[in-house]
């Protein structure tokens, strides 16, 4: 059976960056698509998708993390890591207090990932840029929207110590060496 293992967190916790590591082991790794999806709008002239229409900008973040998680359904790969899930979109539309339709919960629900490992808020690590407008007082607050989320949907979280990008990376293989 394929493990998909997502690393969550709110933003500058270091999920990409483990995730680059993982990719430099051998793995296969689903990259995050917000800053895809935001440069995209910015090309069209949005400088913030999320805050000019959050729904817009939600829905085209799930679609992209469905078909991530569909492709990897169609992988020979018997392990494939997510930087950020499903959840993750109605978790950021609850931390906005934006509504947003029922579909968006169903697909959490009926896509599920095998772990999930949490990257906690790290301050000394946190910073913003162009596509990461995000406080980290806000960073702190998002994370536990997401813990919130992704335990309601079921899932039991690891939360990944911190540490160098490698001893975070070994943490989670090490959770996961008996899966593979």
């Amino acid at each position: 059976m394929q493990q998909k293992i997502v690393l969550i967190g709110g933003p500058g916790t270091g999920k990409s960056s483990v995730l680059n590591e993982l990719i430099s082991r051998g793995f296969h790794c689903k990259p995050e698509i917000s800053r895809e999806v935001t440069l995209e709008a910015q090309k069209k002239g949005i400088d913030q998708l999320f805050l000019t229409d959050p729904l817009l900008f939600s829905n085209l973040l799930l679609e992209g993390r469905e078909k991530q998680f569909l492709d990897a359904n169609k992988s020979t790969e018997k392990v494939v890591f997510f930087d950020r899930g499903i959840p993750d979109v109605h978790a950021y539309l609850e931390f906005f207090n934006t509504d947003y339709p029922p579909h968006f919960i169903e697909k959490s629900t009926t896509h599920l990932y095998t772990k999930v490992f949490m990257l906690p808020p790290w301050k000394e690590i946190y910073t913003s840029d162009n596509e990461r407008y995000e406080s980290f007082e806000e960073a702190v607050k998002i994370y536990h929207h997401l813990k919130k989320t992704y335990q309601q949907i079921g899932y039991k979280i690891s939360i990944v110590p911190f540490g160098t990008i490698q001893e975070r990376t070994n943490y989670i293989l090490d959770a996961i060496k008996n899966d593979l």
